[in-house]
């Protein structure tokens, strides 16, 4: 179940420097306005060192890390929702989570296209964008509930109620993720992918000498959304991006540590995207290759093994599972086994974080 992040903000907030630092693939970056003009597409390799780890033990053919997908969605504007050039805001509704993007860096060569840095003003900008396109679609939805309403569907007033709080909320400038709804009544809102849902971490994207403690843009920003319970992230996305093209990783982590970080923010970026959607990995291990998969937290044996391949779900006898933190300590499958540490589960086992599982199928 490949994870899909969006990364979105105003033109020239560094999104695509962003971009470019944590994909395998590379994009152009621009210093004109609204110089891009579709999204970039990429992957991005989850950092985990529990599968070198775990490798250095095996010692597999090959290792394979789960992966992330990510959509670098052209630079918003205020206005944006409206204009036929800005029909990539669709793009949005196809990923997982938002990854906003707030300028917090002054840059003489290239102009703020509002005039002036301020991180506040251009969250609630592109949340407005979001709201608008939003609002189009809740009405849209009013209008067919209204005739499913009066043909006598229950449900449906009672989804038109919902519908028409959701409404207010997004002309109050409140973002759909925000509204007070239970899980049972977001079902009349779930199947519309509303673009101001989706769970958002921000990052303020400072200059280099700001990377390890920020600077009174980002300061100010954190300040605003204190009472969100929001995720932010303080990075300086060209400066990681210069880190990304080194070849070596002795000479990424110099380069960090002159910097005064500790690791790349990338790897930052990750844990709060899992955090974000509450997933965690599981790994499978043997001769051929050590790999990481990625799950929702609360999936069951079968349910994880369905994310391998379907046959493996179908056909599901049973999981061999031995915790990573035991497979550490006693260095060999046979060695967990022999120690009481290779558990045998069955379907309705929940997997944790760092599992590690073989799967018995019959198909």
């Amino acid at each position: 179940m490949p994870l899909k992040c969006g990364i979105i903000g105003l033109s020239g907030s560094g999104k695509t420097t962003l971009f470019n630092c944590i994909s395998n693939n590379r994009a152009e970056t621009h210093a004109a306005t609204f110089a891009g003009h579709k999204s970039n597409l990429g992957v991005m390799n989850v950092p985990d060192a529990r599968l070198q780890a775990i490798d250095k033990i095996i010692k597999s053919v090959r290792v394979l890390q789960t992966t992330i997908e990510m959509v670098d969605i052209p630079g918003l504007s205020k206005g944006g929702s409206q204009t036929e050039g800005n029909k990539f805001l669709s793009d949005i509704r196809n990923v997982d989570a938002l990854i906003h993007v707030i300028r917090c860096f002054d840059d003489p060569q290239m102009p703020h296209l509002e005039g002036s840095i301020n991180a506040v003003r251009d969250r609630e900008i592109v949340d407005l964008e979001l709201q608008i396109k939003d609002l189009e679609s809740v009405e849209k939805k009013i209008g067919k509930m209204e005739k499913m309403a009066k043909a006598g569907d229950k449900d449906a007033k009672h989804g038109l109620e919902i519908l028409h709080m959701m409404k207010s909320h997004l002309e109050s400038f409140e973002s759909a993720r925000t509204a007070p709804l239970s899980t049972d009544d977001r079902r009349f809102t779930d199947d519309m992918f509303l673009l101001s849902d989706k769970p958002v971490m921000y990052v303020c994207n400072v200059d280099d000498a700001s990377a390890m403690n920020g600077n009174d843009y980002s300061a100010r920003f954190i300040e605003s959304v204190k009472d969100q319970d929001a995720e932010v992230l303080v990075i300086a996305a060209k400066m990681e991006a210069e880190i990304a093209e080194l070849d070596t990783e002795e000479d990424r982590l110099i380069f960090l540590s002159d910097a005064g970080l500790a690791e790349p923010g990338v790897n930052r970026l990750v844990r709060v995207a899992f955090h974000l959607l509450d997933l965690q990995c599981f790994f499978t291990a043997g001769p051929k290759e050590v790999r990481a998969w990625t799950i929702k937290k609360g999936m069951t044996a079968p349910q994880a093994a369905g994310v391998i391949h379907s046959d493996l779900e179908r056909g599901f006898i049973r999981a061999e599972v031995m915790k990573y933190e035991d497979f550490m300590k006693f260095g060999s499958e046979h060695a967990c086994k022999e120690n009481g540490k290779l558990m045998i589960e069955g379907k309705n086992y929940v997997v944790g974080d760092g599992d590690i599982l073989h799967i018995r199928f019959n198909v």
